[in-house]
């Protein structure tokens, strides 16, 4: 099989005339009037993007192969209406944010009520712009062609928060992965809670029996009993079970002493999906484990924080505050990657482990209220 990512700007422009016959972010509108954008690229990566759902991923596939669970009737029209569950669409990215992620509550100090998760998910984007770049390798000075979706996301009210959340998708033709930048500024005048979750859904196969979890962690910590009880399995993966009840894990992960990355992934012998980010502002990874019948998914979650709420993480010292202007926004960074093949997963589990071995557990969290 012919392999895209290596062939030169000239082969390609030599037998082609418009890029979109090999990578492409195509807008379009469904019946239901909601927004998105379909990203295409000739490694085999597929994924759907909602533009009225918070710039969140919907399906995502390989070579044919789902790699996420999604919900029935999705994906949902945003609806204030109704909760976070009834809204959930599923699909490879939800964003959980921006001011609050965790259990429903109401604010014990303002009474202000916030749902599940928080309000990011049901907001829309504006002045999504597409833009294609060649761009040049330092290494081997080899041109690569690259495709930017973006777009903004605001988050706020009449005498509340002002945030914005500027996003923007980055993938390369030829390559089975995609990264995720995102900037989250504080437009207001007053310093405003930040909470965000990157909850990434896997579901079947990729999810199935005999898969496992991998991270490099200093510590894995139960949310509560039920977790507590499934702790020396918190890798291992079965298959569906009725009416299975979530386990939820968090774990100190470690990075690599010369940088601030880290990587975790669910992984078969052959197949897999790896997720690396930036712990500068993500220092968190919350793992949920739910191989229930029917809504068999599980999520590989880089966190600012615990999704725990603003009351718990206040109390804890956990909370995050953004403080007003440009000088002070915040910036985050995940590559999304899939791992086609023995070679590929074992470069994977090897990177893992030797953080795991020689890394370094990330600094300025802590467990509070958690123990193993």
């Amino acid at each position: 099989m012919l392999d895209i990512k290596n062939l030169t700007r000239d082969e390609l422009e030599r037998h082609s005339v418009d890029m979109r016959q090999f990578i492409h972010f195509q807008r379009s509108t469904l019946p239901s009037g909601m927004r998105i954008v379909e990203a295409y690229n000739s490694s085999g990566l597929t994924f759907t993007v909602m533009l009225d759902r918070g710039l969140d991923i919907w399906t995502a596939h390989y070579k044919g192969i789902p790699l996420t669970w999604i919900s029935q009737g999705s994906p949902h029209l945003p609806d204030f209406g109704l909760n976070f569950l009834q809204q959930f669409n599923g699909g490879l990215l939800t964003t959980c944010g921006l001011t609050h992620m965790g259990p429903p509550e109401r604010d014990d100090q303002t009474g202000e009520v916030r749902d599940l998760h928080g309000r990011f998910s049901r907001l829309r984007a504006d002045n999504v712009q597409i833009l294609p770049i060649w761009m040049k390798d330092k290494v081997n000075d080899k041109e690569y062609y690259t495709l930017e979706l973006s777009g903004f996301v605001s988050e706020g009210g009449l005498f509340k928060e002002q945030l914005r959340l500027e996003r923007t998708y980055f993938m390369t033709l030829g390559r089975a992965e995609f990264d995720i930048f995102d900037k989250v500024t504080n437009v207001g005048d007053v310093p405003a809670p930040l909470m965000l979750l990157y909850h990434f859904n896997v579901g079947f196969p990729l999810v199935s029996k005999g898969a496992k979890f991998y991270s490099a962690h200093e510590a894995v910590y139960p949310r509560e009993d039920i977790a507590r009880a499934g702790l020396a399995n918190w890798m291992d993966y079965d298959e569906a079970t009725p009416a299975y009840a979530e386990q939820v894990f968090f774990h100190h992960v470690k990075t690599a002493t010369s940088g601030s990355t880290t990587e975790a992934a669910l992984l078969h012998d052959d197949f897999g999906l790896s997720i690396s980010w930036d712990t500068h502002n993500l220092p968190y990874l919350t793992q949920w484990k739910n191989t229930r019948q029917g809504v068999y998914v599980s999520g590989i979650e880089p966190g600012s924080g615990i999704p725990e709420g603003q009351n718990a993480a206040r109390a804890s010292g956990r909370l995050v505050m953004i403080e007003p202007g440009r000088e002070h926004a915040k910036r985050f960074h995940c590559r999304v990657s899939v791992l086609d093949g023995a070679e590929a997963v074992h470069e994977c589990k090897q990177r893992i482990e030797t953080l795991q071995q020689t890394g370094t557990p990330v600094a300025g969290v802590n467990f509070t209220g958690y123990n193993r």
